[in-house]
């Protein structure tokens, strides 16, 4: 068993988790300006990643530029792991390859201390994702507990490239934010990145 095997029912009754569907995580989205390079870069090869329309096209194209702009601006404080194996707990079925996973450290050579974990959305289905993604933040979690980092809060994100849906776990309460956002606004997406990489490197949200 990994990630990908989980279903909302069997994480609610293996992990003990309450669901919680109504709220906003991000009510005041802090917009971050981004670069004039990655706004030519999207301009230029979005519409062929939706012509393509893979998710390894997807990926390439929209998602992975958006994270590495992530790393390069901010490399004090986070790095960046795209395609690793995860494994926590083989027992619980706590493994598998994350798709990206973005730390609290600077350190890019070795995973230390995840706070996002990331799943590229299969055929464009963010809904059908979602259960890895809060599988993988499990994971998280616990990886964070067993090495002594002291916040339990771990951010998930599901994402088609062109749709991007965030979720939080804290303690054994799972929130799935009510709103998705767009790459029409990428200020936003990166805007909510940074509000939980570098706002939480300065306190709990």
């Amino acid at each position: 068993m990994s990630y990908s095997d989980f279903t909302m029912d069997m994480l609610k009754k293996k992990f003990d988790l309450k669901f919680i569907y109504d709220r906003q995580l991000f009510p005041i989205i802090p917009k971050h300006e981004i670069s004039s390079e990655l706004k030519s870069f999207l301009s230029k090869y979005k519409p062929l990643a939706l012509a393509i329309d893979t998710e390894k096209a997807r990926s390439e194209y929209i998602i992975a530029p958006i994270l590495g702009e992530l790393k390069i601006n901010h490399s004090n404080s986070v790095s960046l792991f795209s395609g690793i194996e995860f494994n926590v707990d083989k027992e619980d079925g706590l493994n598998g390859r994350c798709d990206y996973i973005i730390s609290k450290s600077d350190d890019q050579y070795y995973l230390t201390y995840p706070i996002i974990v990331m799943v590229e959305a299969k055929n464009d289905n963010i809904k059908k994702g979602i259960p890895q993604c809060i599988a993988e933040m499990v994971a998280a979690q616990k990886y964070n507990l067993q090495n002594n980092n002291p916040e339990e809060s771990v951010y998930g994100c599901i994402s088609t490239g062109t749709n991007w849906k965030f979720l939080k776990i804290q303690n054994r309460e799972l929130y799935i934010d009510t709103d998705e956002y767009y790459i029409d606004s990428p200020d936003k997406i990166m805007g909510i990145l940074i509000k939980i990489c570098i706002g939480e490197c300065e306190h709990t949200i």
